[in-house]
């Protein structure tokens, strides 16, 4: 899926999921590189997105802990590319989506 957006906006990227299963491993990852950005481990409880920090998102990556949706807030154009979310519980599902910051 590709998304526009303006330099400063908001971008939320939607999951596709309603409600997050109590079985769930979701994982957001940014680039072609698959640099880790955001987990969701429903097992230990734990939302984290401070991998995304680690490589240039810091305090501007939100999870929605009721969908796994990932927002970013006040983009750049370095957060243009792929983003991947991959959700693991029966089944392994992956969502891309391309982002393109102007």
């Amino acid at each position: 899926m590709s998304v526009p957006a303006m330099e400063g906006d908001l971008v939320t990227l939607e999951s596709g999921v309603t409600e997050i299963k109590t079985d769930e491993l979701m994982t957001w990852k940014f680039g072609h590189s698959e640099t880790l950005i955001a987990t969701i481990n429903t097992i230990p409880g734990s939302f984290s997105t401070s991998p995304g920090d680690a490589v240039g998102f810091r305090d501007r990556l939100k999870l929605d802990h009721q969908t796994g949706s990932l927002t970013i807030t006040n983009t750049t154009s370095s957060d243009s590319g792929l983003y991947q979310l991959s959700i693991r519980s029966k089944r392994k599902t992956t969502y891309r989506f391309n982002v393109t910051v102007y």
